[in-house]
């Protein structure tokens, strides 16, 4: 089953259910999906879902951080739940002590060894750890061993 196909039944299961938080999340995030779908003529694959999921994730993080800067506990509370439920959908995210070993593989492969050549090395390394990783984190990471 595909990640598509699960969020329907997880839709139908909210639906079936009565719970409205998870089933006006999911419809949040299948619109999105449908409108690129629409976008681009067809239906899209696994990575591109992952893709908005992530987007959908930072997008909520965003937002939290807004909310609670603003005192807004209850909306902060709504966006931490939803961050919860989308994350579901994503594979399990890389430990810090993992996303350091293949950022150190991938220094070693690309030979960067500043600051200025940190786009080569991003754009080496994203690829590796899409889906399974915090792009902040990565980039702290990356940050880190360059200096």
């Amino acid at each position: 089953m595909n990640l598509s196909e699960r969020l329907n039944e997880d839709m139908k299961q909210a639906m079936k259910s009565k719970d409205k938080f998870t089933l006006s999340t999911i419809r949040m995030v299948r619109s999105t999906i449908k409108n690129l779908e629409i976008d681009l003529k067809r239906a899209l694959d696994d990575n591109e879902v992952l893709d908005i999921l992530g987007r959908e994730i930072k997008q909520r993080k965003d937002a939290l951080y807004e909310y609670e800067k603003a005192g807004r506990d209850e909306l902060a509370a709504n966006a931490k739940t939803e961050i919860e439920l989308i994350s579901q959908y994503l594979p399990t995210q890389l430990s810090e002590e993992e996303i350091k070993v293949i950022v150190q593989q991938t220094i070693h492969e690309t030979g960067a060894s500043s600051k200025a050549e940190m786009g080569k090395l991003m754009s080496a390394l994203m690829p590796k750890v899409k889906g399974l990783a915090d792009g902040k984190l990565v980039n702290q990471l990356v940050q880190q061993f360059l200096q």
